[in-house]
């Protein structure tokens, strides 16, 4: 096997096959985004919201096998312990950015997109204060299922115009989705609000 463990700390190839899916779904991000400028701001057809919403859909799938595959033939590593959670973010917060910039998020809607955002930025920031105090706090079962109704969310307003010639209302289901996802962050993101400041107020006494 690729992986070797020292210090605690798991290592693996930095190409092996869970990374490369990790690494994938950080390059589509740019693509999904570049489709959804292309239609919307350039006029460009409607079938770059079918492209982008494809290749938001591989880049999410890589989500869920890069950890199985990891686990599986173990592979797991530091690496793809730091750049999954990040490839995360950056897709999904990307395509949220430019979904509020395109107008398909707006008005009241725009506050779930900011809670998921803000929610993101706290707890990564948490993260990186709790390991420097080598505090684990680990995923959930729940906090996966966050990430999966975000993704889904996402992936129903990626769609846009096109979704919506196809069903009518498409984003606006996506808008609800996009709700129900800002709630469920909001509570996931309590485990690491409590541990952050249980440490913070242990060191301060």
């Amino acid at each position: 096997m690729n992986t070797t463990t020292t210090g605690g700390r798991l290592h693996a190839h930095p190409f092996a096959l869970p990374n490369i899916l990790t690494y994938g779904r950080i390059a589509a991000v740019p693509v999904v985004v570049g489709a959804m400028f292309w239609q919307s701001m350039l006029g460009g057809g409607l079938w770059l919201r079918w492209f982008a919403l494809g290749t938001f859909i591989a880049a999410a799938v890589t989500d869920f096998l890069d950890g199985y595959l990891a686990r599986a033939w173990a592979q797991q590593s530091s690496l793809g312990r730091m750049l999954d959670p990040i490839a995360d973010k950056l897709l999904v917060a990307s395509c949220l950015l430019m979904l509020a910039g395109e107008g398909t998020i707006r008005g009241w809607s725009l506050f779930a997109a900011i809670v998921i955002l803000c929610r993101e930025i706290l707890v990564s920031g948490l993260r990186e204060y709790l390991a420097e105090l080598r505090v684990s706090v680990p995923v959930t079962r729940l906090a996966k299922w966050k990430t999966t109704l975000q993704l889904v969310a996402v992936g129903f307003l990626v769609a846009g115009e096109a979704g919506n010639a196809v069903v009518p209302d498409f984003t606006k289901l996506g808008v609800v989705l996009l709700w129900l996802s800002a709630l469920l962050t909001l509570y996931t993101g309590w485990d690491y609000l409590v541990a952050g400041l249980h440490h913070l107020t242990k060191e301060d006494v």
